[in-house]
């Protein structure tokens, strides 16, 4: 892993805020050739959060020379890069930190989720802390699952533990109408699906005919939840990737 804050590379006095603060936010990039898909949205997604946690702005430029700079350190063009951002108790300015690791995919075998009775707090920032979707995603991975999906009182589904998920039943693609995070793919693919938001429960499950779920490395059918099966719809996964696939990519 490359890593910088501010631009430069890290030491132990500059690691001490990361290490040891937990308040603070990110978001997670792919990179290609240098470019991003929905850049726009993960500039504006660091800007909110840093507004909302910090009280003042943090400027996309800023982070695109950040993250350039980072991707020439570690002599790559192709990477999964993450930005963090923190504030040290007692400064006046945010810090950014980048990572930048290997590119990562997406697994194409359907996915097993077991439902657990958790909800991310301040579901609509990506922050930093996040205990409960590792333990529940480690349980479930125990249990025989591929990862954990969150769900709030009266078994309503909101997300995975690092996934959106949507639900179709034949005509429209349902996003469940509950608190979590708009994750970026989400909220390109949305608008180019028959989508429609609703609240879905585990005890609805059985009326969906199939399911998916989005994050930042891609698309994955789910096959079970619980023990509800879904069977993969081709056409519809098809779909869904060639409305990602147009999504154009934009220079970092």
């Amino acid at each position: 892993m490359h890593i910088e804050i501010d631009g430069r590379p890290v030491t132990d006095e500059s690691l001490r805020t990361p290490a040891f603060v937990n308040y603070g936010h990110f978001t997670a990039m792919q990179v290609r050739k240098g470019r991003v898909r929905g850049l726009g949205l993960h500039l504006d997604r660091l800007d909110s959060a840093t507004r909302e946690l910090f009280g003042s702005g943090l400027d996309g430029e800023h982070v695109r020379a950040l993250v350039r700079h980072a991707l020439d350190g570690a002599g790559v063009r192709d990477a999964a890069t993450r930005v963090y951002v923190h504030r040290p108790d007692g400064d006046e300015t945010t810090t950014v930190m980048v990572t930048v690791r290997p590119p990562a995919v997406m697994p194409e075998a359907p996915q097993s989720l077991m439902s657990v009775p958790y909800e991310r707090p301040v579901p609509h920032i990506k922050h930093l802390g996040g205990f409960g979707q590792i333990y529940y995603g480690k349980a479930a991975q125990r249990a025989g699952f591929d990862s954990a999906l969150l769900t709030g009182p009266g078994g309503v589904i909101a997300e995975g533990a690092a996934t959106n998920i949507a639900f179709w039943d034949g005509t429209s693609v349902a996003w469940p109408d509950a608190p979590a995070l708009l994750g970026t793919t989400m909220a390109l693919i949305e608008p180019l699906l028959p989508s429609v938001r609703r609240r879905v429960a585990l005890e609805d499950l059985p009326s969906y005919r199939a399911a998916f779920v989005t994050n930042s490395q891609g698309i994955a059918p789910v096959r079970r939840i619980d023990d509800t099966e879904f069977a993969v719809d081709a056409e519809l996964m098809k779909t869904v990737a060639r409305v990602y696939d147009a999504v154009p990519w934009d220079e970092i």
